[in-house]
């Protein structure tokens, strides 16, 4: 896991972003999802494997009803410490704008693995394209499979709610405060 490509897009003498560094695994697996308004409304998925966020942009939003499938471009990863990032990134940085964090948890296999063999597999299903996990959000809770397309465009996944107890048709995302600062986007930018 390289955090080059996070390093190289910034300058850390303007933005408040974390460096990136690789932090040392966790008992539990965290994941987050950040609300950021960049040039482009969306919503970044992470989720925590080999000590840095494997990230995934979805441009509008997660959703909790298994009849929507989301497209999630693979971007480059995270360092751990940026889960807890809320903050505006100054006019002329990479990825300029407000970022709040929407949702928090943690996550394990759906097949009920347990913790030892968990990064493996994790790494397998990742590079298979094909993840199927379950969130114990605040927001987002049960199970979602990661499903990576066959297009010309290596990065391009769908995130998809499966059919469980959690599963709802109305709009998650009308749940609009960070989990973290209880602040909405446009709070926050005030």
């Amino acid at each position: 896991m390289s955090l080059n490509k996070y390093n190289q897009k910034r300058n850390f003498n303007a933005t408040s972003e974390p460096e990136g560094t690789i932090n040392q695994p966790s008992n539990e697996l965290i994941f987050v999802v950040q609300k950021h308004a960049a040039s482009h409304m969306h919503y970044d998925f992470r989720l925590e494997m080999d000590g840095v966020l494997k990230s995934w942009a979805i441009p509008k939003g997660p959703s909790m009803n298994p009849a929507d499938k989301r497209l999630a471009i693979m971007v480059e990863d995270h360092p751990y410490n940026y889960k807890d990032f809320e903050g505006v990134i100054p006019e002329g940085n990479y990825g300029a704008g407000t970022v709040i964090v929407w949702d928090n948890g943690t996550y394990i296999l759906a097949d009920g693995e347990n913790n030892d063999k968990m990064g493996t597999i994790l790494k397998s299903d990742l590079r298979k394209g094909q993840l199927s996990i379950i969130l114990k959000g605040k927001k987002l809770k049960g199970e979602f499979a990661l499903v990576k397309l066959k297009t010309k465009k290596e990065n391009t996944w769908l995130l998809i709610k499966k059919k469980d107890q959690f599963a709802v048709e109305s709009d998650i995302l009308e749940e609009n405060k960070s989990v973290i600062s209880n602040l909405t986007l446009e709070d926050f930018k005030k």
